[in-house]
């Protein structure tokens, strides 16, 4: 990404080993080499990629790539908007010096961009919905450069570029990030004296409070029945990012409660980085890379965060470096579709070639002046990267393993569902949000197959067929820094196949190319207890209580359970088990080696990295029930191993394998199966003695609780009972 020139000589040892870290620690290193100057430099060199595919007047930047669902015009918009966001960044940090001309450049395209009559024109918000986004980008940028850009402005083009902003003024129906860049076009407006309406702000910030459910966390929008469970990146680089650039544009310090938030935010997200650089891969949008650095900068700029000085930087060179060092620029100099190199199938609907320039946000640090304490104080690790821990973030309910040693962050998804669909729509297992397992180091398999039937980090049940079952909205059970346990209706999705079968229904239609359908299963509760980079993974089903589909509905039976149970029909089972471990990807098959037995299966890959399930009897201990023998196993064991191979289903490879495990034999209600799922760096991780899984169970021979109990001695007790555990500001309220 920089030329090899720009990069400064190491730090010295002394400088080092007075950050809280010895000099040698090579999880340092990215800080020495990231300097300012090379983040400048970076930013040109992306800046100067993007010339040749801007329009003749500069208004529209049409780069390589996909075209998104608003069309190769809105595209145009959006490659202009947001690199002119980071040439702001740029040349505000450096106090409008211009040595490459990008004032004037992004000022042609301004004056093209805005010409209503002209032939390079932008879309009107009316015209474009997409437009609302760009426009704030651009508000943003005028504001960063005005005393160099907009102020120098011929009258004309500042009229114009007012009334193609004021577009948004009056406009309603945000429900998610969105309604901030409705506030910073407005802001914008109102500080060069344009129309702003404060009804607009009034109803935003009520919907924005809406939205916060705590611990810095806001759900980005509701989903199906109210549901506040949108948890992703949003939540920093849209959420905590927009109202400090807002304050900026009023010229005010952040306000104190969003600066309360956005440390409390980063209290948290500074565990979903890894040591050696690698943001989490969950949620949509993951095409924006570098923009996961934007609260962390935001947080410096504002003097609003738990880090110090030297360990924002650190974590931002580490990030910056996984990228660079991963092919994320490709060797034009663009940041194609993709998360490392190009890869289309992160893509949204929303997604086009100029997309993946919101990365411009992750160099938002470049507003701190170079003599800012983040460029001179000496690197330091941050906390979370000095030793191994599992904790809990109870409002997005994700329990969280790092192991600083292999640079490895795993989140566990006990909360987070984005469940938009309406009840009465087909939906599948949504494999940015639905899984069970996300890190740095993996991706969901994104192949059409893989999110129709998904089987990584994932636990289902199979029907009759095989197919595997998708988790649908979640409902949290349980939540600490060791034990996490959630449930889920399941559901089964038909799609019709390759040779015309449905899988739910034998005749054929003529719409089937736009057909889905969908069964209805019992309720599937999982739970995962933490201990360094093992999880052990429990799983059991119990039956929805008198649901009966397409039948007359029971006394006191809500609408909405109404409609769910007679839209779709139910599958009867009887339904195996399947715990799927973590997927990993490698250049070629090869890279990837499995090795399998009976109750384990194995994925190696060339440099160590291994994903091994392995299956664990649950023991019923003896004093549970009178008639019970001591310490006999299950009936149900896992007893099936196998792995998946793909090709071109993984962002981080074109091979990937995923191990697995299932029963045999049917699992009756209640029956508990426990696998061990690890994703390590760790030499020798798999010879490691295996925990302990006992069931305790009610004298009438329900479940009574679960203990896992671990090698070291440990103990940890899984509740197995129906109540809920809704945290504070978790998911309530109604739909909107």
């Amino acid at each position: 990404m920089t030329p090899a020139a720009t990069t400064p000589p190491p730090t010295s040892s002394t400088h080092l080993a007075a950050a809280g870290g010895p000099a040698s620690d090579p999880r340092l290193a990215p800080a020495r080499r990231w300097t300012r100057d090379r983040w400048l430099a970076t930013a040109d060199a992306l800046l100067d990629a993007v010339r040749p595919f801007a329009s003749p007047g500069g208004s529209l930047i049409t780069l390589p790539g996909p075209v998104s669902g608003s069309g190769l015009w809105s595209d145009g918009l959006e490659g202009y908007a947001r690199t002119f966001l980071l040439a702001a960044f740029r040349l505000r940090g450096e106090d409008g010096r211009d040595p490459h001309g990008l004032l004037e450049r992004y000022a042609d395209g301004l004056r093209h961009g805005t010409d209503p009559a002209g032939d390079e024109r932008w879309p009107r918000v009316d015209e474009r919905r997409q437009a609302v986004v760009e426009a704030a980008s651009v508000a943003i940028a005028l504001s960063e450069t005005r005393p160099w850009l907009w102020d120098r402005l011929d009258d004309g083009t500042r009229r114009r570029t007012v009334d193609w902003l004021a577009g948004v003024v009056g406009t309603r129906g945000y429900t998610n990030n969105w309604l901030w860049f409705q506030n910073v076009i407005e802001a914008f407006l109102a500080s060069v004296g344009g129309p702003w309406e404060q009804a607009d702000l009034d109803h935003n910030a009520e919907t924005a409070e809406a939205l916060y459910v705590g611990d810095g966390w806001y759900s980005d929008g509701r989903g199906r029945g109210g549901r506040r469970q949108n948890f992703d990146h949003y939540a920093g680089w849209a959420w905590h990012v927009y109202p400090l650039l807002h304050a900026r544009i009023l010229g005010r310090p952040l306000e104190p409660v969003h600066a309360e938030r956005l440390r409390a935010y980063l209290d948290q997200a500074r565990h979903l980085v890894g040591s050696r650089g690698a943001p989490m891969l969950q949620g949509r949008s993951v095409t924006y890379r570098h923009a996961v650095l934007a609260p962390f900068w935001a947080g410096a700029i504002a003097d609003a965060t738990p880090l110090s000085p030297g360990a924002t930087r650190a974590l931002a060179a580490a990030v910056a470096e996984h990228f660079d060092a991963a092919g994320a620029v490709d060797d034009r100099g663009l940041l194609p579709v993709g998360w490392h190199g190009p890869y289309d199938r992160v893509r949204q609907l929303y997604t086009g070639g100029s997309s993946p320039y919101w990365a411009s946000k992750g160099f938002l640090g470049l507003l701190l002046g170079a003599d800012h304490p983040v460029w001179t104080a000496a690197p330091e690790l941050p906390e979370a990267w000095r030793e191994p821990r599992s904790l809990a973030l109870r409002a997005p309910g994700w329990l969280v393993s790092a192991t600083p040693a292999d640079g490895i962050v795993r989140l566990l998804n006990h909360g987070s569902d984005r469940a938009i669909e309406h009840a009465l729509a087909p939906r599948a297992d949504d494999p940015f949000y639905r899984r069970l397992g996300y890190s740095g180091a993996t991706s969901p398999q994104l192949a059409p197959g893989d999110v129709a039937a998904p089987l990584d980090s994932h636990t289902a049940l199979l029907d009759a067929r095989g197919v595997p079952s998708h988790r649908d909205t979640v409902e949290r059970v349980h939540l600490d820094d060791a034990v996490a346990v959630s449930r889920s209706r399941v559901c089964w999705l038909d799609v019709p196949g390759p040779d015309g079968s449905t899988g739910g229904r034998g005749d054929r239609h003529g719409d089937d190319a736009g057909w889905a359908g969908l069964r209805r299963g019992p309720v599937l509760t999982t739970a995962s207890v933490v201990h360094g980079p093992d999880e052990v993974r429990l799983a059991w089903w119990t039956p929805v209580a008198g649901a009966v589909p397409g039948r007359a509905p029971r006394p006191g039976t809500t609408a909405a359970d109404l409609d769910q149970d007679a839209a779709w029909p139910a599958d009867t089972g009887p339904w195996t088990l399947h715990v799927g471990g973590w997927p990993l990807a490698a250049a070629r098959d090869g890279a990837l080696h499995v090795e399998r037995s009976d109750d384990r299966v194995r994925v190696v890959r060339d440099d160590g990295t291994t994903s091994h399930v392995r299956a664990l009897p649950v023991r019923t201990d003896a004093d549970a029930r009178p008639d019970a023998q001591a310490d006999v196993p299950l009936d149900v064991p896992l007893d099936r191993a196998g792995a998946g191979r793909r090709r071109g289903a993984d962002p981080f490879g074109p091979a990937s394998a995923v191990p697995w495990l299932r029963t045999s034999a049917p699992v009756g209600p209640a029956e508990v199966v426990a696998a061990l799922v690890v994703l390590t760096a760790e030499e020798g991780a798999h010879r490691r003695p295996a925990p302990a899984v006992h069931l305790r169970r009610t004298a009438d021979g329900g479940l009574g609780g679960v203990e896992v109990r671990w090698p070291d001695g440990r103990v940890d007790i899984v509740p197995t009972d129906a109540a809920t555990d809704a945290p504070t500001g978790a998911p309530t309220g109604t739909a909107e």
